[in-house]
This record gives C-alpha cells, sequence and structure tokens, in this order.
C-alpha cells in the first residue's frame, strides 16, 4: 500500500492518481494536439487505466520510478493535467519532470503554479540537488515555461532520438537547489 501524498497551492491540489481519474486523463492524453509532443502517439481509456495501476505501487523518492500526479483544481475539482517525477536510478540526489495539461487548461498559469510547488518540495522538503527537464524544441510554450521557473538550457541536442517516425531534436533544462529560491 502506497502512502498518501498531496501538495496544494491557492489554486491546485497535486496528488497521486486514482481509479476515478482514469476518464479524465483519457479526455486530454488522447487528443493528437496534447500527445504532439509526448510519448505516445494514440492513447485509450486501457492506457490511462493501466497508468493508474502501474502507479498504485510506486512510493515518493524511490531510485528508477516515474510518479505522476493528478494537478487538480481545487475549486472545480475537475483534472488540469498531470505531472511527472522521475527518481534518478543512478544519481537520487536528482530527479526529471515532465507535465501534460489538457488544452482547456493550458495559458493559465496552471503548469507554472504546479511545477513552482513541486520544485518547493523537491528542493525544500527532499533536498534534491537537481532538476532536470527534456522538451522538444518546436514546443516553444514549454521551453519558455522552464525558463521562467529559472531553469537554464543546458543542451540542445540535434536529431539525436528516433521520435514518431523521425529523427527529433531535445532540448534539455536543469535547475540546481542553490538556484532555487526555498
Amino acid at each position: 500500500m502506497t502512502s498518501p501524498f498531496e501538495l496544494q497551492t491557492s489554486r491546485l491540489l497535486l496528488r497521486r492518481l486514482c481509479t476515478a481519474d482514469a476518464p479524465p486523463i483519457y479526455d486530454y492524453r488522447s487528443l493528437p494536439e496534447v500527445a504532439r509532443y509526448q510519448s505516445w502517439s494514440s492513447y485509450r481509456l486501457q492506457d490511462a487505466e493501466s497508468l493508474i495501476a502501474q502507479q498504485a505501487s510506486v512510493e515518493m523518492n524511490t531510485a528508477g520510478s516515474w510518479l505522476q500526479l493528478a494537478i487538480v483544481e481545487c475549486t472545480t475539482g475537475s483534472i488540469a493535467g498531470d505531472c511527472g517525477i522521475h527518481f534518478l536510478a543512478d544519481s537520487p540526489e536528482q530527479v526529471e519532470l515532465g507535465i501534460t495539461l489538457g488544452t482547456s487548461h493550458q495559458g493559465r498559469g496552471v503548469a507554472f503554479e504546479a511545477l513552482n510547488c513541486v520544485l518547493d518540495y523537491l528542493f525544500g522538503q527532499l533536498s534534491k540537488h537537481r532538476v532536470t527537464a527534456v522538451v522538444d524544441p518546436e514546443n516553444r510554450p514549454a521551453a519558455e515555461l522552464f525558463k521562467r521557473l529559472g531553469f537554464r538550457q543546458e543542451a540542445h541536442q540535434v536529431e539525436n532520438i528516433w521520435f514518431k517516425g523521425a529523427w527529433g531534436s531535445e532540448l534539455t533544462f536543469a535547475l540546481l537547489s542553490r538556484e532555487w529560491r526555498v
């Protein structure tokens, strides 16, 4: 049994995924415009159910695991998206972040607010040293988001990954604990 986990901001609740989250996760992850920069090409309700089932045994801060958190709007209870925290297997003092938002929640500061909260927790509570994020260069809003959060771009790898039938490029962003306002 995994331990409960919640983070909260003035308008968002970040919590572990639960069974009831499958339909809303499917709703936004199945949209082509949401999937464009993600690892999946198509997304079914079964995929959301599998994600939730896999997450049931993941504990916070376990080396080698990805923990997905639902991003819930407090006023409506609706799921805006999800945030992934990858606790690196070979370097437990570092994590990688990822975020996926439904289209109706994009451009409203939700990702910025959610990731600010997660960064406060990672640096302030878990004493992580370094947080990274990998972004497709064509996903300008995501690149700008990480810059606004204080991340620096450390790499631009050109055509380094075979992605959805073509060579793709990646931007790597990073932020050190001493650079974060804790």
